[in-house]
């Protein structure tokens, strides 16, 4: 009976561990594209500068926080390995849950917020849902908040049971899922549907000579 239930939970870890290796999310990005006609669109092929905002998943990338270059050889492996990002909401109480878990665990991690109409389109790109909170441990999706299933999940991927993080680490504050870029004004360009960029400036004003210092009263 012993050796049945051991294989059990043998076959349950690695289940647990393959699932971390997958690339749903993994490296995933999603770019908000505003056309000329104010059409938006979402595309997961980089947009031309400054029309798109970029939006990461986390499924790639250094860990956040101040001090992620001071963390400990191992825990710096597994953060780069198996990134852990959050998504929350100003009015989502699970989500303060799954912070103050991470946290308390002390798991480095990026959070996102999602509060516009943009955020929501984005994270239902990344996660084919609106429910918060989201996370993503690797390649791994949870969505919802349950003690038990992430710490199932993180302590697959490697994380350790109790934190190890440096005294000064700082955990990086909250950003938006989407940022907007705003592309910079036209230039003027000569032409003839430009008359006011084909005018020549106006020559500078010289002084008159009973005046050489150019004073003005």
């Amino acid at each position: 009976m012993k050796a049945i239930l051991s294989k059990l939970i043998t076959t349950g870890a690695v289940a647990v561990a393959a699932g971390l290796l997958m690339t749903v999310a993994h490296a995933q990005q999603v770019y908000r594209i505003v056309g000329p006609d104010g059409k938006v669109t979402f595309s997961d092929k980089p947009p031309p500068a400054a029309t798109a905002a970029k939006v990461t998943s986390g499924g790639g990338g250094s860990p956040a926080g101040s001090g992620s270059s001071a963390l400990p050889f191992e825990l710096r492996q597994i953060a780069s390995k198996y990134p852990v990002t959050l998504y929350t909401s100003a009015a989502c109480g699970p989500c303060g849950s799954a912070r103050n878990m991470l946290n308390a665990r002390g798991i480095p991690f990026t959070e996102k917020t999602v509060n516009t109409p943009a955020d929501g389109q984005a994270l239902q790109r990344i996660s084919g849902d609106n429910a918060l909170p989201f996370a993503t441990i690797g390649g791994q999706q949870l969505k919802g908040y349950s003690d038990t299933e992430w710490t199932q999940f993180l302590n697959a991927a490697g994380y350790p049971e109790t934190s190890a993080l440096p005294s000064g680490y700082r955990q990086a504050p909250a950003t938006p899922l989407v940022v907007v870029a705003t592309p910079p004004p036209p230039t003027a360009t000569a032409g003839p549907g430009n008359p006011e960029a084909e005018r020549p400036a106006p020559p500078p004003i010289q002084p008159p000579p009973s005046n050489p210092a150019g004073i003005k009263f």
